[in-house]
């Protein structure tokens, strides 16, 4: 028998998911912020793909077994998903702490794999505790609060790199004797590392687990113990698994390969696009270039937490598939324009339809899954779904090196057309995902599983 769930404030909602803003904070320099780092370390661009390997690798291999242990979890004092949220955020914080400090290529590379684990074992739980926490009239409002949260996090870490840079100037030696990275990074990954950790403790501090009943603790005690018993039970929820969402995994085959081209070479776009510059020419001009990326991708974080709340009003109008397929649509013909856009301050123009599928990808397909997944495997499902997220990221990393340099002419331009083509192929692919109406609507009127 499911005990209804209590309705919760919005401020409790928003208490519940602060924690969320630190994360995407961290998030949002590993957008804008590790790439051009690693040139500034003088990593060739043709490498970019497989030096951002850590992300899609820590999220495969950590988030469903961080999802699976976190169902299996219950403290009294620490609850079911807050003990992976504070270690996580710990380990971010002194990573991000660290990372302005590399003097060689591999170091950076060495503290992103290690950033990376701690983020995904902060956030795969974050998904579960919403759908731990909410009734299901509320989970639209839940998951497009972090979606506001992922916009506000990631719009104050790209404003933080522009601003930093008016500040502060000069530039560490790198240990060939090269100039290496600039001071003003320093300040945008000391603010990453305090904001991590402490809205995390925020969340935590606030937020209250729901305790399982005595029939749920004898079921988690019945449960395989071992090493391996989260990796079986991750194989055997993949063998469960409801047809929604080996539809969204088509979806986010694309959206998430696009996704990643754009974050690996939109600063070198704009650098040709509007500067006439790259890193090999002028790194001066490429430099200013990579503080103006910093400042567009901030805005379209801006229209990411403008925009979340109007979505959960969006959503309940024409559901969420048609949001999720228009919104992926604004954000193909957005990055189809951008390369050819020579006045910097064109560029916001289309960062407006992504900024608001940005919105989206970070709640809408949650909504439209959430109604078909069993409770008690909340937390490994949110897992695999992440691992739908991360296997196209490992493929492109693999892959696109090589499309780059030969099919594309190591035209940067031409990598952010690529990615705008494949958003367009996700929202078409969305039109064939059909979910539970519980889970995709989520009426406040009182629907239910």
């Amino acid at each position: 028998m499911n005990i209804p769930k209590p309705q919760l404030t919005f401020s409790q909602i928003i208490n519940m998911n602060v924690g969320f803003f630190g994360i995407q904070y961290s998030f949002g320099l590993q957008q804008s912020a590790i790439n051009p780092l690693y040139t500034f370390l003088h990593a060739n661009p043709d490498d970019l793909p497989l030096l951002n390997l850590a992300g899609p690798m820590t999220g495969l291999l950590i988030q469903p077994i961080i999802g699976a242990m976190s169902d299996k979890t219950w403290s009294p004092r620490w609850g079911r998903r807050k003990p992976y949220f504070l270690v996580g955020a710990i380990f971010c914080s002194l990573c991000l702490f660290l990372f302005p400090f590399s003097k060689a290529l591999w170091m950076a590379v060495g503290l992103l794999w290690i950033l990376d684990a701690a983020n995904n074992t902060a956030m795969e739980p974050y998904r579960a505790f919403i759908a731990d926490k909410l009734p299901d009239n509320q989970r639209p409002t839940g998951f497009l609060t972090q979606s506001f949260f992922t916009g506000l996090g990631i719009t104050l870490a790209n404003l933080s790199l522009y601003f930093f840079q008016k500040l502060i100037t000069g530039s560490t030696v790198a240990d060939d004797g090269q100039s290496g990275i600039p001071y003003w990074v320093f300040g945008s990954f000391l603010v990453g590392a305090i904001c991590s950790i402490g809205s995390v403790l925020w969340s935590v501090s606030t937020t209250p687990e729901i305790p399982p009943t005595e029939d749920e603790l004898r079921a988690l005690r019945a449960q395989p113990t071992g090493t391996l018993a989260p990796i079986i039970e991750i194989f055997s929820a993949i063998k469960d698994m409801p047809s929604v969402l080996w539809r969204l995994a088509v979806v986010y085959l694309f959206q998430w390969y696009a996704m990643f081209c754009y974050w690996q070479f939109i600063s070198l776009s704009i650098a040709k696009s509007v500067w006439n510059a790259g890193p090999e020419s002028n790194m001066e001009l490429y430099s200013e270039a990579v503080g103006w990326t910093g400042l567009v991708n901030g805005f379209y974080n801006i229209v990411t937490f403008l925009s979340a709340f109007g979505l959960v009003w969006l959503v309940k109008k024409i559901t969420a598939k048609y949001v999720h397929m228009i919104c992926l649509a604004a954000a193909g013909l957005g990055l189809l324009l951008m390369p050819h856009i020579h006045d910097k301050y064109f560029l916001f123009a289309p960062m407006i339809g992504f900024g608001v599928a940005w919105a989206s990808m970070m709640g809408v397909p949650y909504i439209m899954v959430v109604g078909s997944i069993p409770k008690e495997r909340y937390g490994v499902y949110m897992g695999i779904i992440n691992m739908m997220i991360v296997i196209p990221m490992i493929i492109q990393t693999l892959s696109f090196g090589f499309i780059y340099k030969n099919f594309l002419g190591a035209d940067p331009g031409l990598a952010i057309t690529f990615a705008g083509v494949l958003l367009l192929i996700a929202s078409l692919a969305t039109s064939r995902i059909q979910s539970q109406q519980s889970g995709e609507m989520a009426m406040p009127s009182g629907s239910s599983h």
